[in-house]
Order: structure tokens, then C-alpha cells, then sequence
């Protein structure tokens, strides 16, 4: 615990509440100096590889939504707490959209609002991040119930 990103490093976002946390795609592999998360969610149509260090899986395809909602929210939540004190990394393939989003869900989560969090992470970590737009209205819907 009490391992933390350096914020200048590619692909961390700073929450309002100064939790850090990565998005990263998976097709980019870590480099050999690069840092390794303490925990990892996955946003994948499919299982992904082994990790050596913890990480979850929330089923999500590639330009879709999670195919079960209250999972990823209950991944989110999960997220965001660990991040507190852990080096928490959110990944899909590309590293746009399904992170974008799930960025955004974190955010909302922080205390920014479900309006404002896709402008958010596209501003403070990648300006093409949430890339369809049943992503953004699930980031705008996120705030409230399922």
C-alpha cells in the first residue's frame, strides 16, 4: 500500500480528490522501466491474459457497454477505493474509449459531475477518450441508478 503513479508519467489522470490513476491500451505492452499496477481492471470483450498482480475483469466489447453494468459499477467503485493508497490501472485495447469511459465513471465517482466528466478526462488525459456516443450518455447517466 501507499504506492502511487508519478503523475507525469503517460496515461495517469489526477481525480479532484488527488487519487491517480492510469489508462493505458493494452496493445502498448509496459515497457521494462515502466512502473506496474498493484491492481488492474480490464475492459475486454473477451478474458484477458494473467497478471501478476491483482486485477479484474469487467466484459465489455470493443465500441460497446458492459454487458453487465452493475459489474463494471461494482469494478469502479473497487477502482476508486484502491486507488486511495494503490496504483490503479484501467485498460482496453486502444486505451480511448471503453478507459475513457470508465475514467469518466471514476471521475463522476470523485465528485465531478456525470455532465462535466467526459470534458474532464478528455482534457486531463487523452482528447479523444469516450469515443461513441452511447459511451458518453452512459458516463452522463452514471451518476444516477441503473
Amino acid at each position: 500500500m501507499g504506492e502511487r503513479w508519478d503523475e507525469r508519467d503517460d496515461g495517469v489522470l489526477r481525480l479532484p480528490s488527488g487519487r491517480l490513476v492510469r489508462g493505458r491500451g493494452l496493445r502498448r505492452p509496459l515497457g521494462p522501466e515502466e512502473a506496474h499496477p498493484t491492481y488492474g481492471v480490464y475492459l475486454l470483450g473477451e478474458r484477458p491474459p494473467e497478471v501478476p498482480w491483482a486485477s479484474r475483469w469487467v466484459r465489455w466489447p470493443d465500441f460497446r457497454l458492459p454487458a453487465d453494468r452493475a459489474d463494471a459499477r461494482a469494478a469502479f467503485a473497487e477502482a476508486w477505493e484502491r486507488a486511495a493508497g494503490e496504483r490503479v490501472e484501467v485498460a482496453c485495447g486502444g486505451g480511448r474509449g471503453r478507459t475513457g469511459t470508465a475514467l469518466a465513471c471514476l471521475a463522476v465517482l470523485d465528485g465531478v459531475p456525470a455532465a462535466e466528466a467526459v470534458a474532464y478526462v478528455r482534457r486531463d488525459y487523452h482528447r479523444r477518450a469516450v469515443e461513441t456516443p452511447w459511451q458518453r450518455r452512459y458516463v452522463r447517466r452514471f451518476g444516477g441508478r441503473f
